[in-house]
């Protein structure tokens, strides 16, 4: 991890219309960081997600990627900056193969980078590598998420977004989750994490940062974090 920041939003105002969401959210993640992103449904996490990626334009306020100025650019301008999104709901190809979703997202990195080729791709989810001809229907929950995140990997990211990385899987599976977003944070990407299983996210993240009505109300370690089990049991439930 270094001090150069991958991300840095300042004083972030982003609506749905006439709703106010976040109100003057700072947020940065540096190479090679890991943070995770916490706080009870509909607190603004997924619209700070939006915004970052350029799927929401915030009104007030600046986004910097890679010391870049990016507030109001597109996504695929965002995207060719190194950062992969995996979306809540994974949003795979459900009429393509798991073939045929991995390549049609490959590409250098923002850098030329090519560490994620479809074969390294294929040995980090070999769940993948057995169904490589089925077609997304085809998938279970656990192996759409893991074609969700293989195909962000293929576009060889510096920061890797998962918006709730394992919502709605069986407990083994969501354990193969992790096992293989370690892999992933081991490789050097840096990551934002989204998920409501505490401990997990605390376990691969270097700090966490909890949202609530749009506003920041902690920032710092897991360990810190657990040090103030008034704030767990107030915003996260826990």
């Amino acid at each position: 991890m270094t001090d150069r920041p991958i991300i840095e939003a300042r004083e972030l105002h982003t609506y749905y219309g006439a709703s106010h969401i976040l109100h003057g959210v700072d947020f940065t993640v540096r190479a090679g960081e890991a943070v995770g992103l916490m706080g009870r449904n509909g607190m603004g996490k997924t619209t700070l997600i939006r915004s970052l990626t350029g799927h929401l334009s915030s009104r007030r306020g600046e986004i910097k990627i890679n010391g870049r100025m990016m507030t109001h650019a597109a996504p695929h301008l965002i995207a060719r900056q190194g950062i992969a999104y995996v979306p809540e709901g994974r949003a795979i190809f459900a009429n393509l193969t798991v073939k045929e979703n991995l390549v049609m997202a490959a590409r250098p990195g923002a850098h030329g980078e090519h560490d994620w080729t479809l074969a390294r791709v294929l040995q980090t989810f070999p769940r993948l590598a057995e169904r490589l001809t089925h077609g997304g229907q085809q998938l279970s929950g656990g192996e759409q998420q893991m074609l969700s995140i293989g195909r962000a990997l293929m576009t060889n990211p510096t920061l890797l977004i998962l918006d709730e990385a394992t919502e709605g899987l069986a407990p083994l599976i969501a354990q193969e989750i992790w096992r293989m977003i370690r892999a992933i944070r081991e490789s050097g990407i840096a990551a934002i994490i989204v998920d409501k299983n505490f401990a997990a996210v605390s376990a691969h993240t270097n700090r966490n940062v909890i949202l609530v009505k749009g506003r920041v109300v902690f920032e710092g370690t897991g360990d810190e974090l657990k040090a103030q089990p008034e704030l767990l049991r107030q915003h996260l439930g826990i």
